[in-house]
């Protein structure tokens, strides 16, 4: 590591303890450790969240393109579904 900056951070009693766990059980060899892997793991999961976000509006920009749909009100699009749990419940 480089440059190394030193916070303080506020956990819960819970949290605090697991920290601990996982030091005295020698899966990490100190609190930072613990923290920096968290930390990491949070930016992959916010990385991955904003290609979700990304995919998605695609996605309904792809369909806002594709054209007019097959129904033309939220009321049509109630009752094909009205129908078709009709004909599946026969």
């Amino acid at each position: 590591m480089a440059s190394v900056e030193k916070l303080s951070i506020a956990l819960t009693h819970e949290m605090a303890d697991e920290v601990r766990t996982a030091v005295k059980s020698g899966d990490y060899a100190s609190s930072s450790e613990v923290i920096r892997e968290a930390l990491r793991d949070w930016r992959r999961k916010r990385a991955l969240q904003d290609q979700e976000i990304k995919e998605l509006r695609g996605l309904w920009h792809e369909g806002l393109e594709s054209g007019k749909g097959r129904y033309g009100s939220m009321e049509e699009i109630k009752q094909a579904a009205r129908r078709r749990l009709a004909e599946n419940d026969q």
